[in-house]
């Protein structure tokens, strides 16, 4: 495959789709087993954000030193020794034997974690320019899965085996699917950036962060966006564990389905995208988001309110994210991931932002102060989008 544009098969699609469910797997695991992990663990129950936090700042650390290497090296080869490095930190987080071991697992999963941004940056290379969006919408469906999936799977393992077996599982599903990449994939060749220095590609990434107004308007949003998304779903279990519902860890899982319908229900919004339509779409998600959280903090005396809000919120968060690494590595195809790290920096901030606000207020004040803070993200958001959108309207083909 190359830069020009080869279609990617569909079971290429899947594999890669795959790669981001499981890698992405390793940080979010965490989160429906929090309360059990703590206390096992020793760590009390004000720190308990530091576990989701681990991850979310080794994440950071990838992006920033790991995933430029994208543009010098072969992704393929990439992607597959990230994954077995991923595979590694889940397995020491999974062995830990007290908090400070489980930190540092869980940041090494972090940290070579960022084998979905390079993943995004191999099918951004590699798509014709007609199918870039549907290509990146139906990779990136698979973070989703793995972001909430896990959840549900983190959920039964932690009621019927241990909070730790998950990460036994992720740890092998990355293994495998490292041979599995080796075995499907083609590498990718240069065409930009070849013989550039290490350095020089990161001062690159550094520089797109800082003078390009589109990286620097995204990166903001992606901030404030996962720092919504990881204000619900870092804090989520605290209420749903305590009165009135007093829900098990496997129940408090299965909400991930509700997560799960929504982000997948966004899958279309790529196509969108193709068609010109990403600033409408990013408008519209970030609209829903906010309104979400109206629903998402009524939960003492019914949880549908909860579920339809959770809809909503997850489809509004896969709305704005796919169509932000459209609109990025459109402008920028032979700079996919540097642009990608950059803009994904901010992702990981926001979410590390999300889980140790939203653990630290309810502890302080209660699930209505975490939706609070969620929605006034929500709503940041949407001001650094309307305050930096193209001026100049042009025709588009219309959403359908």
């Amino acid at each position: 495959m190359s830069a020009a544009g080869t279609a990617i098969s569909t079971a290429q699609r899947f594999v890669l789709a795959l790669v981001c469910a499981v890698a992405v797997s390793t940080i979010y695991a965490i989160q429906p087993v929090l309360e059990k992990a703590g206390a096992e663990l020793g760590l009390a129950s004000q720190t308990l954000g530091v576990l989701v936090a681990a991850g979310q700042i080794g994440y950071f650390a990838g992006l920033v030193l790991l995933v430029p290497l994208g543009d010098l090296l072969n992704r393929r080869r990439l992607i597959i020794t990230y994954l077995l490095l991923t595979a590694a930190g889940a397995t020491t987080t999974a062995l830990a034997p007290n908090g400070v071991v489980a930190v540092a697992g869980l940041a090494v999963a972090g940290l070579f974690a960022v084998v979905v941004q390079v993943t995004v940056a191999y099918v951004a290379a590699v798509s014709p320019p007609r199918e870039r969006g549907r290509n990146i919408g139906a990779v990136t469906s698979g973070v989703v899965l793995g972001i909430l999936g896990v959840r549900i799977l983190a959920g039964a393992l932690g009621d019927t085996v241990s909070w730790r077996a998950v990460y036994v599982v992720a740890a092998v599903l990355c293994a495998a699917l490292a041979c599995i990449v080796r075995a499907t994939l083609t590498p990718d060749i240069r065409t930009a950036a070849v013989g550039a220095r290490y350095l020089h590609v990161v001062a690159t990434m550094a520089a797109l962060a800082r003078g390009d107004s589109l990286v620097r308007s995204r990166g903001l949003i992606a901030l404030f966006l996962f720092a919504a998304f990881g204000t619900l779903w870092s804090g989520l279990a605290l209420p749903l564990s305590a009165a009135p519902w007093r829900l098990g860890t496997t129940e408090i899982g299965l909400f991930g389905l509700a997560g799960l319908a929504g982000a997948l229900g966004a899958a279309r919004t790529g196509r969108w995208a193709d068609r010109g339509r990403a600033q409408e779409v990013s408008a519209a998600g970030l609209v829903l988001l906010t309104v979400s959280w109206l629903l998402i903090a009524w939960i003492d005396t019914s949880l549908w309110p909860l579920v339809i809000g959770i809809v909503a919120l997850d489809f509004a968060v896969q709305a704005v994210h796919v169509s932000s690494q459209h609109l990025l590595t459109t402008a920028h195809p032979n700079r996919t991931s540097s642009v990608i790290a950059a803009y994904m920096a901010c992702y990981s901030l926001g979410s590390a932002l999300g889980a140790l606000t939203t653990t630290w207020l309810y502890s302080a004040w209660g699930w209505a102060a975490a939706c609070w803070s969620g929605a006034a993200y929500s709503l940041a958001a949407l001001a650094v989008w309307a305050s930096t959108r193209p001026r100049v309207h042009s025709t588009r083909a219309p959403m359908r």
